[in-house]
């Protein structure tokens, strides 16, 4: 019988999947708008506010890492094969 390692994600991997998108989403979100109807309109303080220029970011980039850890990470086997699946054929 051949031996077929298991590969995909864990529970925990796929949690951690989400949790990254989510704070991804949240980081454009914030970084949206600020622009005017009226062309000749300029708002400097809605255009460079800090949530706009340094929260959102922060937050983007801290989602991207999550979402790394989340593929990177490697859970330890579960069954007594050392993660192996017997193929039964």
């Amino acid at each position: 019988m051949s031996k077929i390692k298991h590969f995909g994600f864990d529970p925990k991997n796929y949690k951690f999947l989400i949790i990254g998108l989510i704070i991804n989403v949240l980081g454009f979100i914030l970084m949206i708008g600020g622009g005017s109807d009226d062309p000749s309109k300029f708002n400097a303080d809605e255009l460079f506010s800090p949530i706009r220029i340094t929260l959102a970011p922060f937050l983007i980039i801290i989602g991207y890492v999550v979402i790394f850890y989340a593929i990177m990470k490697k859970n330890p086997p579960s069954d007594p094969n050392n993660g192996e699946i017997q193929n039964t054929k």
